[in-house]
């Protein structure tokens, strides 16, 4: 059986509310084709300025572009089946947003497998102080980039990915990744990077009072905290 191939992939969309907000941005890189795929999507609703202060991109760039109902299909099709998609915070940004666009325009998104390369920096680079794409970047001495749009970032995580795993299968990376699906250290916030075990009770109830635990994203987070007994 053939081994699956490459995508690195970035959405870039108008918040970080997968359920609410939209994609305006689709890219992705095949480096075992050298084919690269960027589109812009009609988000069906205006782009908040914070958005475009941080992506470039208003509402007159996507005015006339298609819908994701027309992306996903081509997006779909230039991944193919056999892949492993990759993505910078994959598993609590991306996938969350490509689920929610394809629910929503009726469209079913293919059992594909991903990597979220933020994990895999957080586990096997704990001596980073930042494991965000730009301070990857500069670790690695990657040429800088015109950040949050969505092909730059993705040609860039291309470079620093490929530079971390060195010659390891993308195969072989997903299943090192796969190994362990608990998290075990705060993923975000004042005590980011911390055992679970050392951040206090008290902040973990202050998240899910104010609905932390709630989103989509912490999904992950939550399932953890409740296995440790750290979350009733």
């Amino acid at each position: 059986m053939a081994k699956k191939r490459p995508i690195y992939y970035d959405t870039e969309t108008t918040g970080v509310r997968p359920e609410k907000d939209r994609i305006i941005e689709l890219a992705a890189f095949d480096p075992e084709r050298n084919l690269s795929f960027v589109k812009f999507i009609n988000p069906q609703m205006p782009i908040p300025p914070e958005s475009t202060a941080i992506t470039h991109i208003t509402d007159a760039m996507v005015a006339d572009a298609p819908t994701f109902d027309v992306i996903g299909k081509q997006f779909f099709e230039f991944c193919g089946d056999d892949v492993i998609l990759i993505a910078h915070n994959n598993d609590r940004f991306d996938k969350l947003f490509l689920e929610c666009e394809c629910a929503r325009s009726g469209l079913e998104l293919p059992n594909w497998s991903y990597v979220d390369s933020l994990k895999w920096s957080r586990k096997y680079r704990p001596d980073l102080p930042s494991h965000s794409l730009q301070n990857l970047r500069e670790v690695f001495g990657i040429t800088a980039n015109q950040a949050h749009r969505a092909l730059d970032d993705v040609m860039v995580l291309y470079q620093i990915f490929s530079t971390m795993i060195d010659d390891l299968h993308i195969e072989t990376v997903f299943n090192l990744l796969s190994e362990s699906k608990d998290m075990n250290r705060m993923p975000f916030g004042k005590y980011q990077g911390k055992p679970f075990t050392e951040v206090p009770s008290s902040y973990l109830r202050w998240l899910r009072e104010n609905g932390a635990f709630d989103k989509a994203e912490n999904k992950e987070l939550k399932e953890s905290l409740q296995k440790l007994g750290l979350l009733s």
